[in-house]
């Protein structure tokens, strides 16, 4: 019977952030200009920008939970799917069962979580393009089903008229209030992944992902492993789909194409697939440019293909690969 054995961590992992001895100058700085950057928001007085703010906050949170499939050398192109399954779940329980927002949106994770183990329990086995194929037919699969089940979704139509997130009493019913409790989700999802990669499960995802027989030759189950970060990646998807349809208050399964998750994708590598600040810094540039070329809507393809040919033709580590992020989540190059 194998047994998961802890094998060192690649460079720029929680593992190098406990070797370099804690907090250095320039993290604490970088803490600084980020603790900034989220209050900005609390100040504008435009909807707009606020909404953009919200709309990186769910981003970073999505992209954060694909990151942790990425590392173990998977790629899914079904995380749109799981927003949906939360949104749903979430929605359904809350209008149908008057379930609270809190227990709502936990079962709407867990709901997601739930389809991921079982759809990860048979297909995990697939790598490369293939898993890629599966999961893209799977986020078509639930879109299709979605637009069936009339009785119950709304069909094309969706669900209109949903409540806004209410937690013990608070009504997160104002931009900012609900900018508040989406940057709380992100930062909670940031910290999960920061922690989870000092672990030595964290070290096996990185270990799965860089060379998976020699991680099978050391006792770690790669096929649970990718499980593993598939189940709790998508839980993390389902739980933005619960915050997404509360904050929206529509949904239908257009919400949920596969162009979402093809986005998503995009902001990871973008950002860096391979980094933890890689959804940040992935969202934080990929988010607010469709408004930026709105005037130009047949030219925003177009741009986002010659943006992600730049990048991995010069950035292969994303944008997180640069001299600079490297040494603020490792401290050393």
């Amino acid at each position: 019977m194998k047994e998961e054995t802890t094998i060192a961590a690649p460079a720029g992992s929680g593992a190098d952030i406990e070797a370099a001895g804690g907090m250095g100058p320039l993290r604490w700085l970088a803490l600084i200009v980020f603790a900034g950057i989220v209050a900005v928001p609390l100040f504008m007085t435009s909807p707009f920008y606020i909404h953009l703010a919200v709309l990186v906050c769910l981003n970073v949170t999505i992209a954060s939970g694909l990151l942790m499939l990425s590392r173990t050398g998977q790629l899914s192109l079904c995380q749109a799917a799981f927003v949906g399954v939360g949104a749903y779940v979430s929605v359904l329980t809350g209008t149908h069962f008057a379930f609270p927002f809190l227990l709502s949106a936990l079962l709407g994770a867990a709901a997601s979580a739930l389809v991921a183990f079982l759809l990860g329990a048979a297909i995990l086995r697939l790598r490369g393009v293939y898993f890629v194929l599966i999961t893209f037919a799977f986020g078509e699969l639930f879109r299709l089903a979605m637009l069936q089940a009339a009785p119950i979704t709304g069909g094309a139509n969706g669900i209109a008229g949903i409540p806004s997130a209410s937690i013990f009493g608070f009504d997160f019913d104002t931009r900012k209030a609900f900018y508040c409790l989406a940057a709380a989700v992100a930062l909670a999802s940031l910290a999960f992944l920061l922690a989870l990669f000092r672990t030595a499960k964290g070290h096996a995802i990185d270990a799965a992902g860089q060379n998976p027989n020699l991680a099978e030759a050391t006792g770690i189950s790669v096929r649970n492993t990718q499980l593993f970060a598939f189940t709790v990646g998508s839980g993390f998807a389902g739980l933005t789909g619960a915050l997404l349809a509360s904050y929206v208050g529509y949904i239908s399964p257009e919400s949920f194409n596969t162009s979402v998750s093809i986005g998503v994708v995009i902001m990871l590598v973008v950002g860096g697939r391979n980094s933890v600040l890689g959804p940040l810094i992935g969202s934080f540039i990929m988010t607010p440019l469709p408004e930026l070329f709105r005037g130009a809507v047949q030219s925003q393809n177009i741009f986002y293909g010659v943006a992600l040919i730049l990048i991995l033709r010069f950035l292969p580590q994303g944008i997180a690969g640069l001299r600079l992020f490297r040494r603020i989540e490792g401290e050393q190059v």
